[in-house]
């Protein structure tokens, strides 16, 4: 631990050094997070975690100080990750229903269903699935709680200690890829149109309707639901209960 003259802990040589590792953790964490995570922003965060770290660390306490701020700078950036996840558990529940269904029409007639079809397995008018889909406008690909275990927090942390290549791990990140390129593949026609204009064109939602003839809201229904038929295809039904398997590190963006 460095020191001032006066005694205090030496706040700035401390970031120095310590700055490094912030970003060996946030690039270890990236690993397990979708491209829509931006690696500058886990940095911030776990920064604002060693400054933290700084201040509240007392020698004598039975913990090397490295070792305090590591559970500081990933607490901080696993807090950054849970602000930013904001979609309403009660939406989530309601899509984590459409993925289902989604998954059953697909399995019972081989196809994609449509809107009608999964409005009636859902038990509910088109118009209010419909509206449904307007509120979760913003519907991601991965959650951070589909990255848990399902019994804690610390998945994540469990499995960021190793630096060591894992070739299971990349078959598995391979296999991930292949099931999303043809999950997209399988989309319905203006789905995935939609889906390529906004993520490989760039159109905002605004000039897609415009593309398509349609309104932006109408734009935004058919983005949370082509997310909800990827989510389906890639982590099956129930996905809230069951951890990815490491599906999240090469996923396209699904922003707002």
């Amino acid at each position: 631990m460095m020191y001032t003259a006066q005694g205090a802990p030496d706040r700035d040589q401390l970031v120095i050094q310590y700055a490094p590792l912030v970003k060996l953790i946030a690039y270890h964490l990236m690993a397990k997070l979708p491209p829509s995570v931006l690696v500058d922003d886990l940095i911030q965060n776990g920064m604002l975690g060693l400054l933290d770290a700084i201040g509240r660390y007392e020698e004598g306490l039975g913990a090397q100080f490295e070792t305090y701020a590591v559970q500081r700078v990933r607490g901080a950036m696993l807090d950054g990750l849970r602000e930013n996840d904001w979609l309403p558990r009660g939406l989530r529940r309601d899509m984590r229903r459409v993925e289902a269904a989604i998954h059953a029409l697909e399995q019972k007639h081989g196809r994609p269903p449509n809107e009608t079809e999964l409005a009636e397995a859902l038990g509910m008018a088109l118009a209010d699935y419909q509206k449904m889909l307007q509120e979760a406008r913003g519907h991601q690909l991965v959650y951070l709680e589909d990255l848990s275990d399902g019994e804690d927090d610390a998945y994540l942390e469990r499995h960021l200690v190793s630096s060591q290549p894992d070739p299971l791990g990349a078959l598995l990140d391979q296999d991930m890829r292949e099931t999303l390129v043809r999950a997209i593949e399988d989309l319905p026609e203006r789905e995935k149109m939609m889906m390529a204009l906004y993520y490989d064109e760039e159109l905002n939602l605004r000039e897609i309707g415009e593309v398509l003839g349609v309104t932006e809201s109408r734009v935004c229904q058919l983005h949370t639901q082509a997310i909800a038929r990827l989510r389906s295809r890639i982590l099956g039904p129930g996905s809230e209960s069951k951890p990815t398997k490491r599906s999240s590190g090469n996923k396209q963006r699904a922003r707002k």
